[in-house]
């Protein structure tokens, strides 16, 4: 095991500040979560990547807001801004459950403490840093600024909120992964203050002058008074037209989903009462170097020692995987990361991905297994569009729904030769595939033989020497019509993927669980759907344990069906459950084989005058 000083990771108070040296900071990052020096953790990336650069950074994590404030007051003023991140989720989703129940527990939090952070810390934060230093500016990051870019519906709130720099008072925000951005931003900030006065600090740059540092910063959001749309901008329903007509919140939808997925996207516009939200469109995508080089970091891969064993449990569940590819382009209508990372894949290099495999080698409880070699989906590794002119062109969120796209090269060959490379390293006892897996990418037919080939193969591979007795996938739901909504494949292709499991681990003596994640309340799905997904999952002996009921979170179109009652791109009108009745009524029949459900399912199925699912789910013979 590598022995570590406590000068190995970013300062987090004075003290360290001041073993490294160091008479003043450049930047200071807030963040929601502990501090885990982590690339998974995204203020450890971010401080990293500008420690990378030059720059003195330190991160204050989980800074106490209750108190006489000292959290935010111990370091000082930087030199160049405040960044802020509620962490790696949103904070909403974060603290309450989708019955809007307070959580137990904050798996990003030493102990999972539940009480750590606070409601919309990007707000919080930045408004008690605006009051203490208002002329240092402070950029807001994370998945909180990407999901709440723009007015988007808030479903704790229960109201349509406008962008969140309206409601914090920030400076800028940068949405998506923010490695170049805020190395631009820093980059500019630093030759602006020489330019003004070596000597001076950040307070010599008045806003004015900020904001025009920042205009034209690629995934940068700002507020300006008056702006002039250019040619090729997108003007958006205002905020204000957007509370009186829920259909033009619904039609805004589609225009910030499709520039968030194009490679060359436009600038956006929305007025919010007497200023204008300007969203640059972002970076292209990053390149393999890049993304290399912000995992390549000198992260200690483990928790900052001021938590002296202290178990922090999504780091527990992370410290032995490793992430091999950002982006996904499933283009699921409840998922966010089309907001925050994009469809267009950015995959590491071997290289990166060995070292990094190696690192995990040396932590002190590792026993040879690896959780997971994956991404935001476990298989999309390295593919991409075989010509990118057309990709250029495309405005589609999904490149597999509703068929994959001709142009997606669906090769599973470099993923197979990842997964031998690790496996060969000694002391790699097993690799695991912990995160989802697209089994219609592993069941599309190619044109080209060789890829078909490779998919086979790949196939065969996981389920024979990656999966720790239990595969997870995700067919969300057994209505097409509601997977149509959703953007999933219709259910038939999970039947069929169930088979060549069940065949395969037949072939190879394996007696593996298939385990399939289901939604309840999902836009467009009625009792009835739920009805049927009870019936067809029981005749597949299934008792299902990883379901959810649909949380409406930001900046998705699922849940701007939701709130706005019409489907964003056909501005359709589309039914959802909405109230607690509703969403229980529809959550029961995930648990028909629960003695204590029976009675209430049978009563709710004679209501909708369905004998015919009463007898598929319990037999002619009943004692009720």
């Amino acid at each position: 095991m590598k022995e570590y000083r406590l000068t190995d990771w970013l300062p987090t108070t004075k003290k360290e500040v001041e073993l490294r040296g160091w008479e003043e900071l450049d930047v200071i990052l807030f963040s929601g979560d502990a501090y885990v020096d982590h690339p998974s953790f995204g203020a450890a990336v971010i401080g990293r990547i500008l420690e990378a650069e030059g720059l003195r950074v330190a991160i204050i994590p989980q800074p106490n807001w209750r108190d006489d404030l000292r959290d935010f007051k111990k370091l000082g003023r930087p030199r160049l801004f405040f960044g802020i991140s509620p962490g790696c989720m949103d904070s909403m989703v974060n603290k309450y459950t989708a019955n809007k129940r307070l959580r137990s527990d904050d798996a990003y939090t030493p102990d999972a403490r539940p009480d750590m952070r606070p409601e919309y810390p990007s707000v919080v934060y930045t408004q008690i840093l605006k009051k203490l230093y208002p002329d240092v500016p402070i950029v807001l990051g994370g998945i909180e600024a990407s999901m709440r870019r723009l007015t988007h519906y808030d479903y704790w709130q229960d109201r349509v909120r406008p962008s969140i720099l309206v409601d914090s008072g920030a400076d800028a925000l940068i949405y998506g992964m923010g490695e170049k951005p805020v190395v631009e931003l820093t980059k500019r900030l630093k030759r602006s203050l020489v330019e003004i006065s070596p000597k001076e600090d950040t307070s010599a740059i008045p806003p004015g002058e900020f904001k025009r540092l920042i205009a034209d910063i690629p995934q940068m959001v700002y507020l300006e008074k008056e702006v002039t749309a250019l040619e090729g901008d997108i003007t958006l329903f205002s905020h204000e037209e957007c509370l009186k007509d829920k259909k033009k919140e619904a039609a805004n939808f589609r225009h910030i989903e499709e520039e968030s997925n194009k490679y060359e996207a436009s600038r956006i516009l929305q007025q919010v009462g007497k200023q204008t939200v300007v969203v640059n469109p972002p970076y292209p995508p990053l390149t393999e170097a890049e993304l290399d080089h912000s995992f390549d970091l000198p992260y200690t891969r483990l928790p900052h020692p001021k938590y002296k064993g202290k178990r922090i449990p999504a780091y527990d569940m992370i410290k032995f995987s490793v992430n091999i590819h950002r982006g996904c382009f499933g283009g699921c209508a409840f998922c966010t990361i089309s907001a925050h990372q994009g469809k267009f894949i950015v995959s590491r290099s071997k290289g990166s991905i060995l070292k990094e495999v190696e690192a995990i080698k040396e932590l002190p409880d590792f026993k040879g297994y690896l959780s997971d070699l994956g991404g935001p989906s476990a298989n999309m590794y390295r593919m991409h569009g075989n010509n990118l002119d057309i990709c250029k062109k495309c405005k589609r969120p999904s490149c597999i729904y509703p068929k994959v796209c001709p142009n997606l090269n669906t090769d599973h060959s470099p993923l197979l030769d990842i997964y031998h490379a690790v496996d060969a390293i000694p002391g790699i006892k097993k690799s695991f595939i912990g995160s989802g897996v697209r089994y219609d990418l592993l069941l599309h037919q190619s044109k080209d033989p060789k890829t078909n080939k490779s998919t086979a193969e790949y196939t065969r591979e996981l389920i024979a020497r990656h999966v720790s007795g239990r595969l997870k996938v995700a067919p969300e739901h057994t209505s097409d019509r509601v997977l149509g909504i959703m953007r999933k494949p219709p259910f038939s292709q999970f039947i069929e993927f169930r088979k060549i499991f069940d065949r395969i681990n037949r072939e190879e003596g394996l007696r593996q669980q298939l385990i399939p994640y289901f939604i309840s309340s999902h836009p467009g799905c009625k009792e009835e759907d739920m009805a049927e997904l009870a019936v067809l999952t029981k005749q597949m002996d299934f008792q299902l344990e990883q379901v959810q009921d649909f949380t409406p979170t930001p900046m998705t179109v699922a849940t701007e069906a939701w709130y706005t009652g019409f489907h964003p791109y056909t501005l359709e009108p589309v039914f959802s459950a909405k109230n607690q009745r509703e969403k229980l009524a529809q959550r029961m029949f995930f648990f028909w084989y629960k003695p204590e459900e029976r009675k209430n399912i049978i009563n709710e199925l004679r209501r909708m005058g369905r004998q015919d699912l009463i007898d598929k789910l319990y037999g002619k013979k009943r004692l009720l």
